[in-house]
């Protein structure tokens, strides 16, 4: 049984607020975590078609013996496939290869700024949702400026935007225009991709705790209305990432963890990787 709390976006779905990434993650060892993590109480799982695992997620949904409506499986476009045909097709593929009826989360996996299609490939995500293929969509990377474009020319607000998100780099404005569009924030590379780990104020806080670094930050994205999905292979991490529901940071303890924030990413700058 799962313990993680849900979201309530804006269609009405419930997300919740912690799954399982599983991006790197090669598409003939990528059964077993997800496996591992619905054992674990995990419900929600993060691919793409990028990642070229979906197969083995589909393996391993298909053999979790938990009922299809208990999950929220959430897969992305590619870059190369945008457009309103495009997307219809890369869509077919996924499910497919899922072996699924429906997804409960599409997203457009970046704008692409030099070649942007996303108006368009909205629309046939739009298309996706009215034939109850997709039950919610919604965009990764997106900045507030892809976003209002999507607002001012299509019909269907984002029910979420995935983005890197993690102490260093806390995305204040955009999570603010998400709130105010009600579109929730979802953040990829919680951890930094483990820099977070050695950090001193966290290290502490870890040892304040009794927690380890990995659940100080994962809990502080809890605590700030922030989705998260940590990727692990490991299976004592992947546990020990959904064990923290049971405790609470206090306020000055979430403002010091705010203070880390540099503006350092991990990742790519979505204004200029297409």
């Amino acid at each position: 049984m799962s313990t993680v709390p849900a979201l309530t976006l804006n269609d009405g779905a419930q997300m919740p607020m912690l799954g399982l990434g599983v991006w790197q993650v090669p598409d003939e060892s990528v059964a077993a975590a997800v496996r591992t993590a619905i054992e674990a109480g995990y419900r929600s799982i993060d691919t793409a078609a990028l990642y070229r695992n979906e197969s083995g997620v589909g393996a391993a949904v298909a053999e979790a013996g938990v009922p299809r409506e208990e999950l929220f499986i959430t897969t992305k476009l590619w870059n190369d496939d945008q457009g309103y045909d495009g997307a219809l097709r890369a869509f077919d593929e996924s499910i497919r290869r899922l072996r699924l009826d429906y997804v409960d989360l599409y997203l457009i996996h970046w704008p692409t700024p030099a070649r942007p299609r996303f108006v368009e490939t909205w629309k046939a995500f739009e298309k996706l949702r009215a034939d109850g293929r997709v039950r919610s969509i919604g965009v990764s990377n997106f900045h507030i400026a892809h976003l209002r474009r999507l607002l001012d020319e299509t019909d269907v607000v984002p029910a979420v935007n995935q983005i890197e998100l993690h102490p260093n780099l806390i995305q204040t404005a955009l999570r603010a225009f998400h709130a105010e569009h009600g579109i929730a924030t979802e953040a990829w590379s919680p951890l930094a991709q483990g820099r977070l780990l050695r950090d001193r104020t966290i290290l502490g806080l870890a040892q304040k705790y009794a927690r380890t670094p990995a659940q100080i930050v994962l809990r502080w994205h809890i605590e700030r209305d922030i989705v998260v999905i940590p990727k692990s292979v490991t299976p004592a991490r992947i546990r020990e990432n959904i064990d923290v529901f049971d405790f609470e940071l206090s306020e000055d303890d979430l403002a010091s963890i705010d203070e880390l924030n540099n503006g350092r990413r991990t990742g790519l700058d979505p204004d200029t990787f297409s």
